[in-house]
């Protein structure tokens, strides 16, 4: 990780990190970025009953304070994590708004305290501790874990009790994901970028055009208002729950994972050691502050998006200045009141065509992080991780208990990604095997 040749630049920028657009160019230049992170950060929110603006405000806050404390030199953009999605689903029908989002805030912390140990420490241990082995089929488990939620909102009008089967739900559904896989193959260039944005969209006037939007909250929102966030001891009591932190932080480790790998790829791009300089201690706490600050006003925990690197490397624009803005448009696009009626007016069948493809590609990126990092399944140990953690994620296995008065709760992806670490620490190599991610 600390190679240097590893990074060298094979092509000139257009603009280097800390290069300053032109005024006449920076607006269009960050609206690249916004374009590429919003149907993903979006969605989140959507999925999981928190607000809409308050996820594009943690995005964008959470960028500035992310390039804040990377001083600047790391042109990372951060965006809602998918990897939470399921587990806030679940926490908020049985925890209340509190106990939920101390957890996340809680995330947060584990974040930088990670990003501490690795400043004092290094990362071998954590790459030890989360080898491809156990990742790749954590991955996975979101995915498929996620991928019930997606065909129910896909097939029904009351897709959380699975009531109300309906086909011009399923022929909604149907046309979006055709058009965001045709946006994903055919698409180049920025276009190719946004498939999803494009999927909700062409989704959305097939909705129309069926008369399933409800159009009322449009017409009655005004262009400004204050934006949907959650203030503590205002709209909710912060509440330390420790069964739900048993829930939460294992998924850390996952995302941490997750962090590094999406680094080594900008590194390359960029053409600069940025595990060095500013460090990746710096990179994983300014993370995990901006998850922290998510946590507070009610939007879901953030994460670097492998979208907005695609940006970078396309156009080869660097410049933390034209991250910045992108961070700037969508914090105003939190106070914009029609834009926050229309994201909610799109009905759950759009929601679903291109949840079934996201989720899948998410269930495949955990196989290809196994073929890339050359796991030989022909190993009884690395079959028998990889195994116990897709039955006990997929299968939904949960432990129940309590210890004096605190009861615990350990469940789905939390417990298989335990149990997966115990694994590999404990079974004895077949034989030598990499442990960097990719």
């Amino acid at each position: 990780m600390e190679n240097e040749e590893m990074y060298e630049r094979t092509t000139e920028p257009v603009l280097d990190v800390g290069e300053r657009p032109k005024p006449s160019q920076w607006l269009l230049l960050s609206s690249q970025h916004l374009f590429a992170m919003f149907g993903a950060t979006v969605l989140v929110p959507f999925l999981t009953g928190l607000p809409v603006s308050a996820a594009l405000i943690a995005s964008g806050v959470g960028t500035l304070l992310y390039i804040m404390i990377t001083k600047g030199q790391i042109p990372a953009y951060l965006g809602s994590s998918f990897a939470f999605i399921l587990p806030i689903t679940i926490a908020l029908g049985a925890n209340s708004l509190g106990e939920v989002l101390t957890a996340l805030f809680a995330s947060g912390v584990l974040y930088v305290v990670i990003g501490l140990v690795i400043k004092i420490f290094g990362v071998r241990w954590l790459m030890h501790l989360l080898p491809p082995v156990v990742v790749g089929p954590v991955i996975m488990v979101i995915g498929l874990g996620l991928a019930p939620v997606a065909v129910d909102m896909a097939m029904y009008t009351d897709s959380g009790n699975q009531e109300g089967y309906s086909m011009t739900y399923i022929f909604v559904a149907f046309i979006t994901l055709t058009i965001t896989i045709l946006a994903s193959v055919f698409l180049r260039g920025v276009l190719g970028l946004i498939p999803i944005l494009i999927g909700i969209i062409g989704g959305y006037i097939t909705a129309v055009s069926v008369g399933i939007v409800d159009f009322t909250q449009i017409m009655e929102t005004g262009w400004f208002h204050l934006p949907d966030v959650y203030m503590p001891f205002v709209s909710y009591e912060p509440t330390v729950n420790p069964g739900l932190l048993a829930v939460m932080l294992p998924i850390v480790f996952v995302t941490v994972s997750e962090h590094i790998g999406h680094q080594v790829v900008i590194n390359k791009v960029v053409g600069r050691n940025f595990f060095k300089k500013p460090g990746l201690h710096r990179s994983l706490i300014g993370d995990g502050v901006a998850t922290m600050f998510a946590g507070i006003i009610g939007g879901p925990p953030t994460t670097t998006y492998g979208e907005n690197i695609g940006v970078l490397a396309i156009t080869r624009i660097f410049s933390v200045w034209v991250i910045g803005g992108a961070a700037v448009l969508a914090i105003v696009l939190g106070f914009v009141g029609k834009f926050t009626a229309v994201v909610q007016s799109i009905p759950s069948p759009v929601m679903g065509g291109v949840s079934i493809l996201l989720f899948g590609i998410i269930a495949a990126s955990g196989l290809r992080m196994l073929i890339d990092a050359q796991i030989d399944l022909d190993s009884k140990r690395n079959l028998s991780i990889v195994s116990l953690i897709l039955v006990i994620g997929i299968g939904k296995a949960h432990l129940d208990f309590t210890i004096g008065d605190i009861p615990f709760n350990l469940e789905g992806m939390a417990l298989a990604a335990l149990a997966g670490i115990i694994l590999n620490a404990i079974l004895p190599d077949d034989k030598e095997e990499p442990v960097t991610h990719g």
